[in-house]
């Protein structure tokens, strides 16, 4: 007799566990780009793509301006199951996979964004990889612009930035002793920190691409620009292998394929973004320094002294060697 009720509980359990699995459906994606920002854009397309495979029920959340921490901070909430995914620039790439850092910490080493594509992806399936291998899945690589020096008073030299309190990355401690051995002060803060330091005092400089500093107001505080393509920002958009390996294959093609193009669209529009930035800018009182042949000979003296300090601290020394390999191939017409 009580055969029937063991069915029924069993049946029970099974209509509960189901119940569970579709409010589990959720893909909930971390960012540091602004709200509406073209980055922010193209997430929520690529939410659309996710959510069509899996059904009206499901829930896709994207938390911008940096809502969830610092990008180290989201790092750590994908690995705990708080977020599911995170479009990051190096800063944070770096916690899951050091070597990516080849892309980005390498000052004044890429001169064009051909020579970025081209190194980006030679290394690319290796790296892809390895994000794998440490539980994570990519799905598209984007970049946001060269980094240029935004400050309170004009700079032109390597030695006028030493007068002034830098922005750094509170993550990056290798970083920070690095500019301190060359005589730079940082002051380790995270992104949201920037424009009230600025404000106050706290900073008097800060490395940023043109269209953040554009978005977030730091030029009214900081109204003198470097001409100077310091360094590429560049990142992707991860998820987590747990949420990858929930997908069905078919919803799997159909979010690779919108991560593909949504990596395309961030890329060509970032690029363009950076001169309309600038061009915007200067019609707010942004005064743009530019220096000359003497003074672009200092910065590249000042490159070539900090990649010993880079080459096996920032950068793995077998991946800063990668790229200065894959860049001499491309510089000598003997690239494939």
């Amino acid at each position: 007799m009580k055969r029937p009720f063991r069915w029924a509980g069993l049946l029970l359990c099974a209509v509960l566990a189901l119940n569970v699995t579709a409010a589990d459906q959720q893909l909930r994606i971390g960012t540091l780009a602004p709200k509406n920002s073209l980055y922010h854009q193209q997430l929520m397309e690529l939410g659309e793509a996710w959510r069509s495979t899996q059904g009206d029920k499901a829930k896709y959340l994207v938390y911008p301006d940096g809502s969830q921490g610092g990008e180290t901070d989201m790092v750590r909430r994908m690995r705990v199951g708080q977020l599911q995914g995170g479009l990051l620039s190096v800063v944070g790439l770096r916690e899951i996979e050091p070597s990516i850092a080849a892309l980005q910490n390498m000052p004044l080493m890429f001169r064009s964004w051909e020579e970025v594509d081209y190194v980006r992806e030679k290394m690319r399936p290796a790296m892809e990889k390895r994000f794998l291998d440490k539980g994570f899945v990519v799905l598209a690589w984007g970049d946001a612009g060269w980094v240029r020096f935004f400050s309170k008073e004009a700079a032109v030299r390597p030695d006028d930035y030493k007068k002034v309190k830098f922005f750094a990355w509170a993550s990056e401690l290798e970083q920070q002793e690095i500019m301190k051995s060359l005589g730079y002060t940082p002051v380790p803060l995270e992104t949201a920190d920037i424009l009230p330091a600025i404000q106050t005092g706290m900073i008097n400089a800060v490395p940023s691409t043109p269209y953040f500093a554009l978005a977030t107001q730091i030029y009214t505080s900081a109204p003198n620009m470097l001409d100077l393509n310091w360094a590429p920002i560049v990142g992707a958009l991860v998820v987590t292998r747990k949420t990858w390996d929930g997908l069905s294959p078919e919803a799997q093609a159909v979010v690779r394929e919108a991560g593909r193009k949504a990596g395309g669209q961030i890329r060509a529009r970032a690029r363009q973004e950076v001169d309309e930035a600038v061009e915007a800018m200067k019609k707010r009182g942004l005064i743009v320094n530019k220096p000359n042949a003497e003074q672009l000979k200092e910065w590249h003296d000042l490159a070539e002294r900090l990649y010993p300090k880079i080459r096996g601290k920032l950068v793995p020394a077998d991946t800063f060697d990668e790229v200065v390999g894959h860049l001499k191939a491309y510089r000598s017409g003997k690239a494939r």
